[in-house]
């Protein structure tokens, strides 16, 4: 079992003729069991065409009535890629994971308004995607440095996605998901929202987490681990030293009225139980320690 996407999961792919898209689509389908996840494209004007086998439409309601497709992943550039996300969700698709980086925020904010009662979930934007190891991957992380195991991974951070994967990978600890949700301040799924998901699959039996500063959606997470989460978690927060008032990476990575510093996330977790690391390069080791 995984969380989010398997090998049963049919793709479509929202912006495939452009040069991002047609990279990372071929990429996905030359994954594990991609040749046969990846089923559609979608781009306006573009209909009847195909690439790398894949037949591409002119909608997604289209695209997903003639494939069966039910996961979108949208490479449309950021002036059209909230309205991508508002068509995948339209179409009432499972589950919509938006890589696109640099969306206007009002953008995003009237598209998260217009998701309201909608069942359909959103990973991202400007995240690097989701990966079922050895099963799927649809995003731009780099599958081979992942393998098939029992960790979850569960980060704000694209870069450090890879790192703490890395980590675990030199741990000998393989991977069951792996979920960027992204950095933006107006994103899809939190982090409370995918730890529950791996507090509920039987083959997840520890997680890592890797927040950034600003907000409090890590805060919030924790006291939730505290509260309910029945497996260890460990955790690190991207931007200790950055000072109030400035942004690191991201754009939701930015200090406010003194909140939302790393070290003050740290606290959090640690009153909450998560095992913490202030220091990048030792998330690999820690976790290894946590399940001994």
């Amino acid at each position: 079992m995984s969380i989010l996407i398997d090998k049963n999961t049919r793709v479509l792919t929202q912006g495939i003729t452009g040069k991002t898209g047609q990279f990372h689509t071929k990429a996905g389908k030359e994954y594990a069991n991609g040749k046969a996840c990846y089923v559609a494209g979608v781009t306006p004007k573009k209909g009847g065409q195909s690439y790398e086998g894949i037949p591409i439409f002119e909608t997604v309601k289209e695209a997903k009535a003639a494939t069966g497709a039910n996961v979108s992943v949208i490479y449309v550039p950021p002036p059209f890629a909230a309205a991508a996300i508002d068509e995948a969700v339209d179409a009432d698709l499972d589950l919509v994971i938006c890589i696109t980086d640099g969306i206007p925020v009002r953008d995003m904010i009237r598209t998260k308004y217009k998701m309201q009662g909608k069942r359909t979930r959103l990973i991202g934007p400007n995240c690097p995607g989701v990966i079922t190891p050895d099963e799927i991957k649809i995003g731009i992380m780099p599958g081979h440095i992942h393998k098939r195991g029992p960790i979850g991974v569960l980060s704000r951070s694209g870069t450090l996605t890879y790192e703490a994967v890395g980590q675990l990978m030199e741990a000998g600890l393989g991977q069951s998901s792996c979920v960027g949700i992204g950095g933006d301040p107006v994103n899809g799924l939190k982090h409370i929202d995918v730890m529950k998901m791996f507090n509920d699959d039987p083959l997840t039996e520890a997680v890592v987490m890797v927040g950034e500063i600003g907000g409090s959606d890590e805060e919030e997470c924790a006291r939730w681990v505290k509260a309910n989460m029945k497996k260890p978690v460990i955790g690190f927060i991207a931007g200790l030293t950055a000072p109030p008032g400035k942004r690191m990476g991201h754009a939701g990575a930015i200090i406010s009225g003194g909140k939302g510093t790393a070290t003050e996330k740290l606290e959090v977790m640690e009153a909450c139980g998560i095992k913490v690391t202030r220091n990048p390069a030792e998330m690999g080791k820690l976790m290894k320690s946590v399940l001994k």
